[in-house]
Parts: structure tokens; C-alpha cells; sequence
């Protein structure tokens, strides 16, 4: 019997499986290699985001703990189809352990790389707790602080009092030295300025407004001065020391009057500070500085 020549023998086909069997194998392991290859380039991609982003800590680490989930899904369908690979193409033991190392090895990186991961937002996770407490802290010391001052003033304005003026109008309240006027700054009420006064012939400023020394009486804690406002002097003789001295500036008189008050009656100086309504604010318009005796001071 012929045997026709297009028409392969039984030797020809065995030859032809044998020869074609590598080849499929390569092809097999290309695509493995290059599927491990882009699962690692992905867990590295994610940890380096999940590291830049750490302000999102607890969303990236849900995120990371489902694509963990599937990468370990995707590993396990990878053992699985080694597994078919090796009853269906007869691999090698060796070829085997290396694609079994490889898949290992991918496993134990993204281990590694989420357990750095929950480090990292357990580390944020605590400093964030502590700046809370601290500012928990801090607020707290902050009301105690307001709460300290309300108190404060409540049982200073025990100690301030009020008195009818010069000029008859009912004052506010009166400090009878330094630690009483810093109490009634703190309270905003009106403007306050603080002032020592030497005897001199020259005006001396005090807010808005200036104020010549005219005399003193250590004995009766009494003294004479002379206020220089809005172009014209008014002196205000014989007045005593914790005496609410009144005067009116110009457009003044349909509200509170500008207000001084001597602490100390020394020698040659007096102490006291002056306090002008909130809406006359500290630019006035005092009076130039020339010598008192060049004007007439109108006695009050």
C-alpha cells in the first residue's frame, strides 16, 4: 500500500506535538511573567499613592484592604490555573517552584506594604489625637481664663463706685488708682488715659486734650489746673482728689462729658487719668500748647 506524499506519516505527526509543545509553554510563562509583573508594578503604584495621601487615612486604608482582598483573589486563581497548567502542559518541578516563588514573593510584598501602611495611619491616627487634646486643652484653659476675668470684674465693680461730677451730671464709675482704672479698661465702658502731671508752665497732653498744673495742697489733697480743648481753657480751682472733674467739648453737650479724676496729690505733681465717651474716640482737638497766661481760663 502507498502511501501518499501530502499525507503526513504517524513519525512525521509525533514529531511535529513534540516540536510544538515548547512553544506553548513559552508563550504560557510570557504571559504569567508579564501578569506578575504588572500585579507588582500595581501593589507598588498603590503603596506609593496611599503614602502621598496619608491624610485620607481611613478611606486609602479601606481602599487598600479591598484591593489586598483582590490581589490575594487574584493570587489564589493564579495558583489555580499553575495548578491546571501543570496536569495539562506536564511543567517541570522547577518551572513550578519559580512561578510559585514569584507568586510568593508578590504576596509578602503587599503584606509588607499594608502592614507599613496601617503603621503609618495608626502613627497619624495618634499624633491627630494628641493636637486634639492639646487644643481641647487649650480651650478649656481659654474659658477658664474668661471665666477668671468675668469673675474679676464682677468683684471689682464691687469696689468702683460712682459720683456726681462739678458740673452736676451723675459720672461713671470712678477708679481710685491704678489697679481700679486697669479694671475699667478691661471693661471697655470709655476711653481711658492715664496721666501725671508735673507743676510746669507748659501745657502737658493727656489724650485729647491738655492740661496745665496750676497749684497744689498737699495737706487738703486739693489742687487747681487748667484744661486746654477746642481753642479755649477752663480752670478748675480747688478741685479733690477723687473728685470727678467735667468738662464738655465742642458738639458735646448732648452726651457724656470728658471726665478727670486725680488719684495722688503730690508736691509738685498730681496723678489721675482722664476718660472721654467711646465715640470721641483719642483725636480731639486740643487746644495749641501756649502758655496759660496768654489766655483767660474760665473758673469752674
Amino acid at each position: 500500500m502507498s502511501i501518499s506524499p501530502n499525507v503526513p506519516s504517524p513519525q512525521d505527526s509525533y514529531r511535529y506535538e513534540n516540536t510544538g509543545t515548547p512553544r506553548w509553554i513559552a508563550v504560557l510563562f510570557g504571559v504569567l511573567f508579564v501578569a506578575l509583573v504588572a500585579m507588582g508594578f500595581f501593589g507598588y503604584t498603590t503603596q506609593s499613592r496611599v503614602s502621598q495621601e496619608l491624610a485620607k487615612a481611613e478611606d486609602q486604608n479601606k481602599a487598600l484592604a479591598v484591593q489586598l482582598g483582590q490581589a490575594n483573589s487574584s493570587l489564589a486563581d493564579l495558583k489555580g490555573h499553575v495548578e491546571v497548567t501543570e496536569q495539562r502542559m506536564h511543567l517541570t518541578q522547577s518551572e513550578l517552584a519559580q512561578a510559585r516563588s514569584r507568586a510568593e514573593s508578590i504576596r509578602k510584598e503587599q503584606l509588607a506594604a499594608a502592614q507599613k501602611l496601617n503603621s503609618q495611619l495608626s502613627e497619624v491616627q495618634k499624633n491627630s489625637e494628641e493636637k486634639i487634646g492639646l487644643v481641647a486643652t487649650d480651650l478649656g484653659g481659654a474659658k477658664k481664663d474668661i471665666e477668671t476675668t468675668r469673675n474679676d470684674l464682677e468683684a471689682t465693680k464691687g469696689k468702683l463706685d460712682r459720683a456726681q461730677g462739678d458740673m452736676g451730671v451723675m459720672s461713671g464709675l470712678i477708679a481710685r488708682n491704678h489697679d481700679d482704672l486697669e479694671d475699667l479698661k478691661r471693661r471697655g465702658d470709655r476711653n481711658y488715659y492715664e496721666f501725671t502731671v508735673p507743676r510746669t508752665k507748659t501745657p502737658q497732653r493727656v489724650g485729647p486734650v491738655q492740661v496745665t498744673l496750676n497749684k497744689v495742697d498737699t495737706k487738703k489733697s486739693k489742687y487747681t489746673m487748667t484744661v486746654f480743648v477746642d481753642d479755649r481753657s477752663i480752670e478748675k480751682r480747688d478741685k479733690t482728689a477723687g473728685e470727678p472733674v467735667q468738662f464738655y467739648v465742642k458738639g458735646g453737650r448732648g452726651s457724656a462729658p470728658y471726665e478727670m479724676v486725680v488719684f495722688d496729690v503730690g508736691k509738685s505733681q498730681i496723678t489721675g487719668y482722664l476718660s472721654t465717651p467711646k465715640d470721641a474716640g483719642a483725636t480731639g482737638s486740643p487746644a495749641p500748647a501756649a502758655t496759660p497766661a496768654a489766655s483767660t481760663p474760665k473758673p469752674q
